[in-house]
């Protein structure tokens, strides 16, 4: 059965939603609410392919964007619930709140 969470490049430009590749450490975010008038852009001079850069600055809010980073982190944290590649994911239940660390006495 494949991962839930788990997305070729592919799929993920046809589903919203915030992407992350741990081995490229990229982030992605696919949004599809944006509405651009297809008549500022001369459409054969692009193909199916092509996109457009339309700004350098991002429209992410990195707060928001650093607080899901460390939710996921939480929930998927290193160790026993850590994701591999083949793993399937539930999540028993989102809403409960981390568990604190233990510190060891040495």
């Amino acid at each position: 059965m494949a991962n839930p969470r788990q997305f070729d490049l592919e799929d993920i430009v046809n589903r919203p939603g915030t992407y992350f590749n741990p081995q490229t450490e990229v982030l992605v975010v696919i949004d599809d609410s944006p509405d651009v008038d297809t008549e500022v852009f001369n459409l054969e001079d692009f193909e199916g392919a092509d996109w457009v850069l339309i700004s350098d600055e991002s429209p992410i809010d990195e707060t928001v964007r650093d607080e899901l980073m460390q939710a996921f982190q939480v929930r998927h944290g290193a160790g026993a619930g850590a994701l591999d590649a083949g793993d399937d994911l539930v999540d028993d239940d989102e809403n409960e709140p981390p568990e604190a660390d233990e510190l060891d006495d040495e």
